[in-house]
Formats: structure tokens, sequence, C-alpha cells
């Protein structure tokens, strides 16, 4: 007898799930960031910057390396070989298409050129809790300016976005450095020679991936790490960049060269420089930027020098600019926490180099979507149920085109509104439909309302409430259920939405 084999020649269903790394974003999480970032475009549209919208997809070979810390061109990213044997990839931010456009259209742009950009980025790394293989980014850079004034302007551009989009000020603060600083400090360190770069280059880069974890290791971590090395707590051990103690001091003065004032800490820092040249130029930097940001009303209260910024001094060339969130949230474990950072920034003046083989200067800032989008959830500025539409029920389907009429009304008054399109023979599905959607108001017309030439306005809101806990008062003063003529449909809609 043949075996039937119907079930091995059976289609196998592919696994509806995404990938791991990645997800999806619905209704109200869209809306709040496109609002989000509708608000900090209209602050770069002032300021003067246009959008500029670039290809998900560059070349391997321009992507190049712009990561910190990134040993191969295509190392944590999406690449694959094209036909015609070109590798492309996905790009991982928004700068390295800029420095591509930069060199493509130098003799088409303005210099300098002034832009922004808003956009999914995708990084080819490991996934963990709240950190995604794709995420928003939110860039805006100058390109062809080599004055600190740029750098300034970016700064107070950053200010501005944050309390536009709901960050109150004193709830934040933008926080300036200098690599041109620190360059000077690791000259009276002791491990940078002037005269070859290339001298040291391994210490070098210890003492800046030491002090970016500051954060993490404290001061003890930072100082055993400028030194001989680190056994951590599992006992691996870390080399160090072998400085003596005096070596090492200066170092650790440099992170807390931060004064009261941004005059006083200007004084410490070009204590600390001595005699070297690209260290008074980069506390000269500071300087003239602190002046510049005074001048145009943007105090201490919302932006400050601060020696303390070390994330990205090994990738920048200038001045560096963190925006932290001061205030304070509850961790998963509901201890107390600040915020932290939620964008950075900095001078990268070699940019467009690896195309033209001239230098050309930069400057920028990236926003942490995500994350800003998190700290307005955490003050109450972001995260609340959008309204839903407005439904207009079907209680008879031979009369869809009346039903049509009254929504398109309703649309048409700039009221966001939807007929119910599933089938309508149970009434109670139409309402849980409404419910689901978050609806405010349900419209109903059955056939003695239309006789009536009347409709029923079903507040949806309050009658969630009077379920719950309304009073007889408020019922009364608001009733949940009202009948008013088809004629002024519209105007009970408004007057029921408080509008």
């Amino acid at each position: 007898m043949a075996q039937d084999k119907s079930s091995e020649s059976k289609t196998r269903r592919p696994r509806a799930e995404t990938p791991k790394g990645f997800r999806d974003y619905f209704g109200a999480e869209v809306t709040e960031r496109k609002a989000m970032l509708d608000k900090v475009a209209e602050v770069y549209h002032r300021y003067g910057f246009d959008p500029l919208e670039t290809s998900a997809v560059e070349t391997v070979e321009a992507l190049g390396k712009f990561l910190p810390d990134v040993d191969r061109p295509n190392e944590g990213v999406f690449a694959w070989q094209d036909e015609d044997a070109d590798w492309l990839a996905l790009r991982y931010d928004l700068t390295a298409p800029l420095a591509r456009v930069a060199a493509q259209y130098r003799n088409d742009l303005p210099s300098p050129y002034r832009r922004y950009a808003m956009g999914p980025v995708w990084r080819n790394e490991k996934p963990g809790p709240g950190r995604f293989r794709q995420f928003y980014q939110c860039d805006a850079d100058t390109v062809g300016a080599p004055s600190v004034a740029a750098d300034a302007e970016i700064c107070a551009m950053l200010s501005d976005a944050l309390e536009t989009v709901g960050i109150p000020r004193g709830d934040y603060v933008v926080r300036v450095n200098n690599r041109k600083v620190l360059n000077g400090v690791m000259e009276v360190a002791g491990v940078l020679d002037p005269s070859d770069p290339t001298r040291f280059e391994a210490e070098r880069g210890i003492v800046l991936r030491a002090i970016d974890k500051i954060d993490r290791l404290g001061e003890g971590g930072v100082r055993a790490l400028l030194g001989e090395g680190r056994r951590d707590e599992s006992g691996d051990f870390t080399k160090g960049a072998g400085l003596g103690a005096e070596q090492a001091e200066v170092v650790m003065a440099f992170m807390a060269a931060r004064r009261d004032t941004g005059a006083a800490t200007v004084a410490a820092l070009r204590g600390l420089v001595g005699a070297s040249v690209i260290g008074g130029e980069g506390v000269a930097e500071l300087e003239t930027i602190a002046e510049l940001l005074d001048r145009q009303g943007y105090g201490s209260d919302r932006i400050v020098i601060d020696p303390g910024v070390v994330r990205g001094l090994g990738y920048y060339t200038g001045p560096v600019f963190e925006a932290e969130l001061t205030f304070e949230i509850l961790d998963e474990k509901g201890r107390k926490r600040q915020f932290g950072s939620v964008s950075g920034g900095g001078r990268y003046d070699d940019l467009v180099k690896r195309f033209t083989g001239q230098s050309v200067p930069a400057t920028g800032v990236s926003i942490g979507v995500d994350r800003l989008l998190a700290a307005l959830r955490a003050k109450g500025r972001a995260g609340g149920e959008g309204a839903g539409p407005v439904v207009v029920t079907v209680m008879d389907r031979d009369r869809m085109a009346d039903y049509m009429g009254m929504v398109a009304d309703l649309r048409n008054a700039g009221l966001r509104a939807e007929v119910y399109l599933g089938n309508p023979k149970n009434f109670g599905n139409q309402l849980k439909y409404a419910d689901k959607r978050g609806s405010p108001v349900a419209v109903i017309q059955g056939g003695n309302e239309a006789e009536k030439g009347v409709v029923i306005l079903k507040d949806l809101i309050l009658g969630a409430k009077i379920a719950e806990n309304a009073t007889l008062e408020e019922w009364k003063d608001r009733p949940a259920q009202v009948e008013v003529p088809r004629s002024e449909l519209v105007a009970a809609v408004r007057k029921m939405l408080g509008q």
C-alpha cells in the first residue's frame, strides 16, 4: 500500500518573527518620534541648515573606518558583495555618507555646507537589552568651516533643540572639551612627541581608552591602566600605558580641571598644558567658544567647559561636546540614577580627506533619538496614548454611502475619522474595535435615527470612566451618549472632543 506522503509534501510556513536584534514600531511610537524630530528639524532649519537624505546603502570603500576601535573597514556592518564584485553595506551612521556627499558634490555645494539628516542606521553587533541592530540617528554638521564659531553654533543649536522638544533648562547641560588640550596634556606627560607623532602611539591609545572608562572603572581603575595595568574581578589582566606616577597625575588632573566658571576652568587647563603649542591652541579655542556662547546668552546653566568629557576623544580632532540630562530616574532595580548622555559630537577635520586628499574642516553633533524619546517619556512629555480616530459605525450595510458622507464631513473639518470596514453584523464588535483603536467618539445611526435626521454620539472615554468610578454629577454634566441633528454632526463631535 502506498504511504501517504501528504504531510511531507506540505509547504513549510515561515515563522512570523522579527530577526534577532530588530523590532517593529507601532502607532504612537512612530507618531511621537516623528513629532519630536519635526521639532528638532524646525530648530535646525532656523539655524540655516538644509535637510539631506542619502541612500541606506553605501560602498564598503566609501564607508571606510570611522567608528573608533574598529580594526577592519567592514567590521560591525551588514555587507554583501554585489554581482559586479563591489562590496556594499548598510550605513552604520549618518556621518560616513556625508563624507562621500561632501567629496562627490564638492563643486556644487555651498561652502561651508550645513546639513541635517535623520534616519535609521544599522550595526551588525551583538544585540542586548535596549540595544538593537537598527536605530534612528539625528545629525547636524557643518562642512568647510575652520572657525570654532561653527562649534559654538552647534552647541547653541543643540541646547535650543533640547528645550524645544521638552527638556527644560536645568534638566540638561551641554559640556564642551577639546582634543587638542588632551594632546597638550599628553605632551607634558611625555607620551606625545610633536616632532614624531607616531612615537608613543600605542601608549596614547591606552591612555584614551583608559580615560574613556572613568565612569565605569572610577579613578583607581583609570590610574591602574595609566600605569602598569589592571586586573579585573575575573582575573583578566589589561596592560597599562606604563606611565610613571607624575605622568599619570598630569592626565588625571586634566579630567578634574573643571572649576566653577568657564574662565577658571580655562585658566586651570592653561596651567596644565604649559608650553605645549597644540595644547595652547586647544585652550584658546575653548576660551573663544565660551566667549561666543556667552555673547549669545548661553550661560553655565546650559553650556559649560568641562574637561571631564572624554567620550570620543580618540575620534575627534578639536572641540568635543556632549549633552547630558541631569534629572534622576529609577533604574530597573528601583535605584536612583542620572539619566545621562543623549547626544554627542565634535570636530573631525579629516572627514573628506580620504576621498580628496585634502583636509576639509567639519564639525557636527548626533542625537540618540531613542534615548531622547525615553527621556521625554520619563519627563511625561511623551509616551501617552495618542487619541484614535472618531469611528463611524455601520448599522445598515446598504447605507454605506451615508456613513461615508459622515466620515467625509468629519475629515473635511480636520478631524481624524474612519468608517468601520469590518463585518458590521455584530455591533458589539464594532464598539470593541473602537475601544482597541483608542477612539474617543463613536457615531451611530440606525434606520430610526436616519428617518429622524439625527445621529447618536457615544463618548467612549467618558463611558469608560463611568464604568470605573465617575460620579453622578459627572454623568449629568456630560452624558456619555447624546442625540444630535445630522446637520450638527461636526460641531457636536468637536464639542465632545473638547475642541
